[in-house]
């Protein structure tokens, strides 16, 4: 899963990239200091992994991944060319998911592309921008199908579909703003649209905030205006990311207990991309190693064994599974398969969240 943080510039960006891959990029107070997007691989945090190898005596622990790449700022005009514009896009096609950061916070020593604090404003710049972009695209698309359709009239049910989004578009709304069908979502997914992609808002607020039980007046005006939206919101604060970042586990599960916090910020943003995106994990275990595999929710097995390798999908036989909290209390596959609780599936299993499966195949 890749995940681009996006955002105007001296948002946090940078800062929650490198709390949350435990990187150190340059985090200046300026526009563009990062052009290339910076890459960081984060583990997906899973209890059940440990506990997997605990019983099955594992060489090795794998988690699941999330890849964020830290995109520069975009400004005004991006879809022209603006600041770099078009190649910082070309970076956000590339990506599953948007997490735009939004500041929330007040800080006359850090400066602001335009002068004050709006989250509002801030979050439009950006997405008009997505969906400037998208209408170029949408345009030309239009007008070789407004041709085409002439000889070829199976082009006219996706010719007005891409009428319908460019209205929307002129609109300045983003097409996550539509309700698609099924096989409207099939016939846009070429085009890979900016503003169809989904996206969690990182509202960035003070410590204080995160602190408080008080609500941030910035951050409530960002909640109204993202409500017609297929989008997520989350307040994090990138300056307590960044203190928690030089911490081992136990001494941040120490700081965040005298913070007041059930969690990190790394932890409420992987779950909610997780949410957003309707991904699962599956376990597999052995001797060698208890891994975490993610899926698309509504998976089947072969596919999902297909994530594997692509001979274990070709060659299922079956799934011997059993859920992941059964096999915890009784601390063993032996006694799991006494008690009757290893179950044996087909072609038509829909694989579930902390399913610890394996799979039985003939190539």
């Amino acid at each position: 899963m890749k995940l681009g943080i996006v955002g105007l510039p001296n948002v946090g960006k940078s800062t929650l990239f490198n709390a949350i891959t435990h990187n150190t990029v340059e985090a200046a107070n300026y526009p563009f200091a990062t052009i290339d997007p910076n890459v960081g691989v984060v583990n997906v945090p899973d209890e059940r992994i440990p506990g997997l190898a605990k019983i099955f005596n594992s060489k090795r622990e794998i988690y699941a991944t999330i890849e964020f790449f830290d995109i520069a700022g975009l400004v005004k005009g991006a879809s022209k060319g603006e600041g770099l514009g078009n190649q910082f896009l070309s970076h956000i096609r590339e990506v599953d998911a948007i997490v735009q950061v939004v500041r929330c916070f007040d800080d006359p020593n850090i400066i602001h592309v335009d002068g004050e604090i709006d989250p509002v404003r801030d979050a439009e710049t950006i997405n008009l921008e997505l969906i400037l972009a998208d209408y170029e695209m949408i345009e030309k698309a239009v007008n070789r199908l407004t041709k085409n359709v002439k000889g070829d009239k199976s082009l006219q049910k996706e010719l007005d579909l891409l009428k319908s989004i460019m209205q929307t578009l002129g609109e300045e709304k983003s097409i996550r703003t539509i309700k698609l069908s099924e096989d409207e979502k099939a016939m846009l997914k070429g085009y890979n649209l900016l503003s169809d992609k989904p996206i969690i808002y990182v509202a960035n607020v003070s410590e204080d905030y995160i602190q408080s039980d008080e609500k941030n007046p910035y951050v409530e005006k960002l909640r109204e205006y993202i409500k017609d939206e297929d989008a997520d919101l989350i307040e994090i604060s990138c300056e307590i990311e960044a203190q928690i970042s030089s911490l081992d586990e136990e001494e941040e599960k120490l700081f965040l207990e005298e913070m007041g916090l059930s969690e990190s910020g790394l932890n409420k943003l992987i779950r909610s991309s997780y949410s957003l995106l309707g991904l699962i994990s599956y376990l597999t275990a052995g001797p060698q190693e208890s891994r975490a595999w993610t899926i698309k929710k509504g998976t089947k097995a072969p596919a999902a064994a297909g994530k594997i390798h692509s001979d274990i999908e070709r060659g299922f036989i079956r799934a011997e599974t059993i859920n992941y909290d059964e096999l915890a209390k009784l601390g063993s596959m032996v006694a799991a398969r006494e008690k009757g609780l290893v179950r044996s599936e087909g072609k038509d299993y829909v694989v579930k969240d902390g399913d610890v499966i394996l799979f039985r195949f003939n190539v």
